[in-house]
């Protein structure tokens, strides 16, 4: 009975886990490039009080052992890369990645963070900055008397001054992607960073070998389905309370057991 103990409360803490995966989802259900998260479950180890085949007589044996399994845990908390959908906005400086990739933006300890969340701005020195003033890759500077700027889908930065007719190109947006977008780690302020689990980034022209198209007016919205984690909620909240009536039964079991003369 002490083994049920044990195994309920794994499953408890267990759950308890999951729906702190779908509390943060769902607090996240507005949130500019987000990325639902998925918990997933292993058994853990068994105890084999009896192996199969084991013989329990001349000439015979026990076709199937005895195996009992002591609970459950979180493996992984995986992120869910589906594309959110798309919100309009008409500013300019709003950019989403139709398809794969990632934005790249410069950390200032040098190293670089990749991002789906696309809402950027111009900064005191003309650069493209994140909500958190880290500068998007590339070093494009938009001038300040200029009075229109284009991005094409293949990340090609124009833009039109005053006193000049044809546009001038500023740059170039790239797109990022690696060989397991879910190995990545969160950093939080919608920022990813490339991990060994990852794999190698691979920097390209949006709509290349795969990569997806920047959309310019436009914001890729989170992928939370609020429905869908109502539903995991549900079920969440109803396996944790199984395992705690498991707890119950036990703890009467037990002292029904210490109550016996």
């Amino acid at each position: 009975m002490y083994r049920a103990l044990k195994t309920a409360s794994t499953g408890m803490q267990a759950q308890q886990t999951q729906i702190d995966i779908i509390a943060n989802n769902m607090a996240n259900v507005n949130t500019v490039g987000f990325k639902r998260a998925r918990g997933e479950f292993q058994d853990l180890y068994y105890q084999q009080l009896r192996a199969g085949s084991e013989a329990v007589d001349q000439g015979t044996a026990e076709p199937v052992g005895l195996e009992i399994g002591q609970g459950v845990r979180v493996m992984a908390s995986q992120k869910m890369f589906g594309t959110g959908d798309m919100m309009q906005t008409s500013n300019p400086y709003d950019l989403a990645i139709e398809g794969n990739g990632f934005f790249k933006v410069n950390l200032p300890d040098g190293s670089s963070a990749y991002t789906r969340a696309g809402q950027f701005r111009v900064n005191g020195l003309g650069q493209l900055v994140n909500p958190a003033g880290y500068t998007l890759d590339g070093g494009i500077e938009i001038p300040s008397d200029a009075t229109e700027v284009i991005i094409s889908r293949e990340g090609i930065v124009q833009a039109k001054r005053p006193d000049e007719v044809e546009y001038r190109q500023l740059g170039e947006i790239r797109v990022s992607t690696v060989q397991n977008p879910a190995g990545m780690q969160s950093m939080g302020r919608g920022l990813f960073r490339a991990t060994q689990a990852s794999g190698q980034v691979i920097d390209g022209i949006p709509g290349s070998d795969g990569l997806g198209e920047v959309v310019q007016g436009q914001l890729e919205s989170s992928n939370v389905k609020v429905v869908e984690e109502m539903i995991d909620l549900i079920s969440a909240q109803r396996a944790y309370e199984m395992n705690s009536k498991v707890v119950q039964s036990t703890d009467q079991m037990l002292r029904d057991a210490a109550n016996m003369r």
